[in-house]
């Protein structure tokens, strides 16, 4: 008979510590699994729902929020200005920063319309903050309702090419 050899040698330990660890991740995701909603973490991003920010009786939140919002976008202009002015752009820059400055102000445009249009539907005021991909809307009102918000999603959608998904809606009283 042969003689079977049981040294242990650092290949074998580290294959032992990775299947022990590979166990212990398989535990703890049944473990985690079966507890359900315990431990599941809830969406509160439903179509139609909205959030509550409060706002400062003194300062008017829709005022500097739009003063902030404008001179952010001024100076974004400014700098897009001076690179275009600099003089030392490859075409390709400054056919890269044309095409930057003009969908820059589309954004500016749609933010302008869409807020235009939620004040129509008989909200008080409100501040749209689009960034191409997303939208933030702040709504003066006195309770949101479900209805509401959905239609201020519907105009964000329609006007600013904006998913329903990536619309977040914000209610300060």
């Amino acid at each position: 008979m042969k003689k079977l050899n049981l040294i242990i040698g650092k290949k074998h330990i580290i294959l032992a510590c990775l299947s022990l660890i590979l166990g212990l991740a398989v535990y703890m995701n049944y473990a985690f699994a079966s507890a359900g909603d315990e431990l599941a973490l809830e969406s509160s991003a439903n179509y139609g729902d909205a959030e509550f920010v409060s706002a400062d009786g003194e300062n008017d939140y829709f005022a500097q929020a739009r003063l902030t919002r404008m001179t952010s976008r001024d100076e974004a202009v400014q700098t897009l200005k001076a690179i275009m002015g600099g003089g030392d752009l490859t075409d390709e820059e400054a056919a890269s920063k044309t095409v930057e400055a003009v969908s820059l102000s589309k954004l500016v445009e749609s933010e302008s319309k869409v807020e235009s249009l939620i004040k129509a539907q008989g909200f008080e005021d409100c501040v749209v903050y689009l960034d191409g991909t997303t939208a933030s809307v702040v709504v003066k009102s006195d309770g949101l309702v479900p209805s509401e918000a959905a239609q201020i999603k519907d105009i964000v959608v329609e006007e600013a090419s904006v998913t329903a998904e990536n619309i977040r809606i914000f209610e300060v009283k």
